[in-house]
């Protein structure tokens, strides 16, 4: 076969074939490996082992795109024409909006990107291969199919293998498959619909060998290995638009129609009034420039990043900004299992002797000893720290097999350390005998032997058990599978524990070897070790906050069902549902279900089991089909794709792959699930300031263009001049709206149900107070000015009465927008010291309009007396009544 021919025409799996089959499919030599030149022209033919780096979109065209807005395009051209107007300071102030906002998305746009560079780095490492016979290591980016690959402790998988030779050989696969323990290889033929999670004759690229050695021959290389799959998914999961986007761009399209309509028929009438065309064409443009909430993206930024700030304080740090929101807006949360539900820890919480049975705190790696142990009970924790090649640091730290590990924890919880005995041989553990043994020479002379391992083979090897003083005992075989069973059934993996006093000569090789010779003379049960990697503390309490908010909670794990099912039961996602009611689905269910059952299953299940990264990816993508704001947590390679797909991925900070965290739109530092209750909470804080500020600045906004408006039609007299309604829109803009972004959450804020993701921005009562608003200001105005003029006051007086009428009611009525259906008083007046600043900041540039004599020339104003004052004070009053008054009769109910 060609070398570029390799490969084609072949099964994409090696799993389900021979050792022998998959040598020579590929052509290679169990012994000598590939030779030099055959390896060099498979790389010519494959190309280098690393993920294909994707094509993206270079920076000029990245900024493009920011621009790329309804309302940004007004902007833009409303500042051009201003230019062409020679009103040049007006024209620096829009332009320098649209450039902040721009560079900000620009600066934000390159998560995708660093996620796949992620991946991709995974892969750089070194590998062991044999070429022409020899040994030699090469760079992993020359692998090729075909290479005979040894790996060993310690090593990093630099490519999918198809294992020939193993020994004692364990693979941590959690950041591909969500597996919490490390699981045992060998090269077993397996069917052909095995799942990735379950083939053990496979070592995959981008994992974790923990213990043995293995030989195995690539199989696949760069994007062709489950890794590139997840490369693959990672690329084409699109980065969605928030619901804060969503909404804002549906708005800023239906606000760019009406502005745009409203500048045209300012334009026509007047000039089939008789008005010129050049002054009609400036105050269309002064409409259009005042009818845009040029404030609106500043306040959208800063207030999203104000709500960065309170989320750091709290534990989570914001890598894209609209997540802010998003995670407010949030229905449900898909949640990995290990790692973030759980300690990834595990831990053992039952011990069981016919004589005893102690269940131990769930939580604390160390401390005093927990219960007095008998003799039977003694023996078994004795054995499970001494039957083990694992250690304990100073710190308290495990080193090793996670479950030897946890075995140590807890005797060491007894005042139990393995120094006691000393050992003198073993037999280590191996996947085809399922125990390991040990002899150890035991104080005072004399030696042991122990043995650890699955309960059915340590049973068969068993003839008694021991009693509370550590006296042989008859064995009672049902009942100790009965409590093996029990402890299983609970999620646990369970591991017994068995002593021989003085073993005979040759029974270590004899097990060594695993010849069945039936009992162990002597050897007696001590008992059963039951564990788990246990919730966290605080998992229980965040997912019963989180259903009082009414988000629903989903458990989504690689895992296997048992054990993912016991978890969901211990932290209250199952409580209310009997098993078997479709509230545990697993992996292969979930591939046979259609398009069209998937979205009603995945929201009426809880837990997902033994699910693959196409599959969590396909699960986020039936409940977005279901119109669910997804928030998917995880810290995995694994979750990758997903977390990119969501609305808002949440990763893991401490414990999270590099992947994980770069695909992600949130991290938290503290890996700990309840501190995304506490963000979920400053969301929706953030998401009604940023509410408070649309249902402040549309009315105020959109009475800007139609008092213009409204004169035209009118043939009357401009109460207001387009200059000073480009002095109202920038300075109320900033030091009065964008206050509202400190404001604090409101009472209550997590006893309500989430928004709904479909409500637009612009509900009913939205746009009602918006007329109102906009009728009070534009009929005020228009009254109070006619009344000044009625009196003989100037008509740049009165105009300037009219200024400050305009921008006193929007500052009564912002106090209005501190809480948007109940009296203002509720959010407390110094709760937020900004507003108070930003009012006074305010008052003091009004007053400088009025009797400033650079501003009067520069804004065509001029001074007015006292009794002005009050009048507009009067006016401002009477409507905010009217407001109140609008409020009540909404009550409590969500704009």
């Amino acid at each position: 076969m060609a070398p570029g021919s390799l490969l084609e025409g072949t099964t994409t799996t090696h799993h389900d074939l021979t050792a022998h089959e998959v040598l020579l499919l590929l052509e290679t030599d169990r012994h000598q490996g590939l030779t030099d030149a055959e390896a060099a022209r498979r790389l010519d033919s494959f190309g280098p082992n690393q993920l294909p780096e994707p094509r993206t979109a270079g920076p000029v065209l990245r900024f493009v795109r920011q621009l790329h807005s309804p309302l940004v395009y007004v902007l833009i051209v409303s500042g051009a024409v201003t230019v062409l107007l020679g009103q040049y300071v007006d024209a620096s102030v829009i332009f320098a909006v649209v450039l902040v906002n721009a560079v900000v998305g620009f600066l934000q746009e390159s998560k995708a990107e660093a996620a796949l560079d992620s991946l991709r780095a995974m892969v750089h490492t070194e590998a062991l291969v044999v070429r022409e016979g020899h040994r030699q290591r090469v760079t992993s980016e020359r692998l090729v199919p075909g290479d005979l690959t040894l790996v060993e402790a310690g090593d990093r998988v630099p490519a999918d293998l198809r294992l020939i030779e193993e020994a004692e050989l364990e693979v941590d696969e959690s950041a591909l498959t969500g597996e919490s323990l490390p699981v045992a290889k060998d090269e077993v033929v397996l069917e052909p619909e095995t799942a990735v999670a379950d083939r053990r004759n496979m070592l995959y690229a981008g994992t974790l060998v923990t213990s043995g050695t293995g030989t195995g021959v690539v199989v696949a290389t760069g994007g062709d290995t489950e890794l590139g799959e997840i490369h693959r998914l990672v690329g084409s999961a699109a980065t969605l638009a928030t619901p804060l986007t969503r909404k804002l761009a549906t708005f800023s399209g239906w606000l760019t129609v009406v502005i745009l309509g409203l500048a045209a028929v300012t334009f026509a009438v007047g000039v089939a009034r008789g008005e010129a065309a050049a002054d009609m064409f400036t105050a269309a443009v002064a409409l259009a420039v005042g009818a845009i909430p040029e404030g609106l993206p500043a306040a959208v930024t800063i207030t999203l990043a104000i709500g960065v700030g309170r989320m750091a304080r709290r534990r989570a740090v914001i890598r894209r900004l609209p997540a802010v929101e998003t995670l407010g807006g949030a229905t449900v949360i898909c949640s990995d299992k290990t790692g973030t539900l759980t300690e990834n820890r595990m831990t053992v919480r039952e011990l069981w002797t016919p004589t005893q049975e102690v269940v131990l705190p769930e939580y604390g790696a160390a401390g005093p000893p927990v219960h007095r142990p008998d003799e039977a009970l003694r023996w078994c924790l004795t054995i499970g720290a001494n039957c083990n090649d694992a250690r304990l640091t100073e710190g308290g730290a495990g080193l090793g097999d996670p479950t030897e590990t946890a075995m140590l924890v807890a005797a060491s919880r007894f005042g139990i350390t393995p120094h006691g005995l000393v050992r003198v041989d073993a037999a280590p553990f191996t996947s085809e005998r399922q125990y390991m043994a040990t002899v150890q020479r035991v104080p005072g002379g004399g030696e042991a032997l122990l043995v650890k391992g699955a309960v059915e083979r340590v049973l068969e090897l068993c003839s008694a058990t021991l009693d509370a003083d550590g006296v042989p005992q008859p064995i009672d075989r049902e009942r100790v599978h009965a409590e093996a069973d029990r402890l299983a059934g609970s999620g646990m993996r369970v591991l017994a524990t068995a002593v021989a006093a003085d073993p005979p000569a040759g029974v270590l090789r004899r097990l060594g070897e695993g010849r069945d010779g039936g009992p162990v003379p002597g050897l007696a049960l001590a008992g059963l070790q039951a564990m788990l990697d246990p919730p966290r503390a605080t998992a229980g309490e965040a997912v019963r906050r989180c259903r009082a908010a009414g988000l629903e909670v989903k458990m989504i794990t690689g895992d296997h069902a048992v054990t993912a099912e016991a978890i969901a039961r211990r932290i209250g996602l199952l409580d209310d549902r009997e098993p078997g009611a479709g509230a545990v689905l697993v992996g292969s269910e979930l591939e046979a279900m259609g398009e069209e059952d998937l979205p009603a299953a995945v929201e009426r299940a809880a837990v997902f089991a033994r699910v693959s990264p196409a599959q969590k990816l396909r699960l986020v993508e039936a409940l977005q089909a279901r119109h669910h704001v997804v928030a998917m947590t995880g810290d995995g390679v694994n979750d990758a794709p997903a977390l990119k797909q969501a609305d808002i991925g949440v990763a893991m900070g401490r414990g999270g792959t590099e992947a994980a965290k770069d695909a992600g739109d949130m991290v938290l530092l503290d890996d700990d699930f309840a501190t995304i209750e506490a963000a979920v909470e400053e969301g929706r804080g953030v998401f009604d300031n940023l509410v408070k500020f649309i249902v402040w600045t549309l009315p105020t906004n959109m009475a800007e263009g139609l008092v213009l408006l409204v004169a035209i039609l009118q043939g009357a007299v401009l109460p207001i001049l387009p200059t000073q309604i480009l002095w109202i829109n920038m300075t109320t803009a900033v030091a009065l709206g964008l206050m509202l972004a400190w404001e604090p959450k409101e009472p209550g804020i997590m006893e309500r149900p989430p928004r709904d993701p479909r409500r637009s921005l612009l509900t009913a009562p939205v746009v009602v107070r918006t007329l109102l608003v906009s009728a009070l200001l534009v009929i005020g105005t228009r009254l109070l000015f006619d009344y000044e003029i009625g009196i003989g006051t100037p008509v740049e007086s009165a105009r300037t009465v009219a200024v400050n009428l305009f921008v006193t009611v929007e500052a009564f009525y912002l106090f209005s927008c501190r809480s948007l259906t109940g009296p203002s008083w509720r959010a407390g007046v110094f709760s937020n010291r900004w507003l108070l600043v930003g009012v006074a900041t305010q008052a003091v540039g009004q007053l400088a309009l009025t009797y400033l004599p650079a501003m009067n020339a520069l804004f065509h104003t001029a001074p007015i007396g006292w009794e002005a004052w009050l009048r507009i004070l009067l006016v401002a009053t009477l409507a905010s009544l009217v407001v109140a008054m609008d409020k009540r009769r909404l009550r409590d109910r969500q704009l």
